[in-house]
């Protein structure tokens, strides 16, 4: 006899709910963009008329399916409101500011494309991008 006596109903129900779902399908990917279409972020909602323009900017450069595909996925807030749009990029850890359409240009170019980060428009590096150590590393 099995041990399912402490299972309620309910959870059960849950169980077999869970056990009939559908696992969602994602396509492989190089990196994942994110960006912020916050009203914070812009006015006139030019960051989601940012993000409507990436899937064709991705077919273009040749980044929209194969091996260096990326992912593009909209936010509503990153909670750092300045000098927006603002773009992150992973897993480079790589977080973007003045995310125009000529900046998002150079971006797709140089970083999704050649492997380079924009350095004169990036704000923040996750301590796991490249080889830099944490701030507050100790050895």
């Amino acid at each position: 006899m099995s041990d399912n006596s402490n299972i309620s109903n309910t959870d059960s129900t849950k169980i077999d709910s869970i056990k009939n779902l559908e696992k969602p399908k994602m396509m492989d990917y190089h990196r994942h963009l994110l960006l912020c279409v916050g009203p914070r972020c812009t006015e006139n909602e030019e960051s989601q008329a940012l993000f409507d323009t990436l899937g064709e900017k991705f077919k273009a450069a040749g980044i929209d399916n194969g091996a260096l595909r990326v992912k593009r996925t909209r936010t509503h807030c990153f909670a750092t409101c300045k000098s927006g749009p603002v773009m992150c990029v992973q897993p480079d850890g790589i977080w973007y500011y003045n995310v125009t359409e000529a900046n998002l240009d150079r971006i797709i170019k140089e970083h999704l494309v050649d492997g380079q980060p924009v350095e004169d428009l990036i704000y923040h590096r996750s301590h796991h991008s490249g080889n830099q150590e944490p701030k507050n590393a100790t050895s």
